[in-house]
């Protein structure tokens, strides 16, 4: 791993661990600062029981933690949590990051970087949701 990519990993490893420990108060008031910027997303592939697609989906999704406004990223698959109503694991892929503005993500969205991906990656998966929130 090269000293830039471990930078990049340790640098999002800490903004996640930082979303994993912020707390809230007893008043109800953060405790933590994060990104107030979270773009979440959740990929169905056009053949979900194929490993090496979801394993190229995800390299492809990595590549997005490099764009200089993505402040923190996190790929994942569904976790073996308990099943309940209110759950949906019905996708094979998630992405979430986090971005300082909503100008950093519109900026995200045009990026070569972004665009690249999308152009290699698209053929792999038959649906895609994203929900984006910022923080109040």
């Amino acid at each position: 791993m090269s000293d830039s990519s471990r930078r990049r990993f340790l640098t999002g490893a800490a903004t996640l661990s930082a979303a994993a420990a912020v707390g809230t108060t007893q008043a109800g008031e953060t405790c933590g600062e994060l990104p107030p910027v979270v773009h979440k997303v959740y990929f169905w592939l056009k053949n979900p029981d194929s490993r090496e697609d979801r394993d190229q989906l995800i390299a492809g999704l990595k590549t997005l933690g490099s764009i200089s406004t993505v402040q923190g990223i996190h790929v994942g698959v569904p976790a073996s949590t308990e099943q309940r109503d209110v759950v949906d694991n019905s996708y094979q892929v998630s992405e979430l990051l986090l971005f300082a503005s909503a100008a950093d993500q519109d900026a995200y969205q045009v990026d070569p970087i972004h665009l690249k991906f999308v152009e290699q990656c698209s053929h792999l998966w038959r649906k895609v949701v994203v929900y984006d929130s910022i923080a109040v």
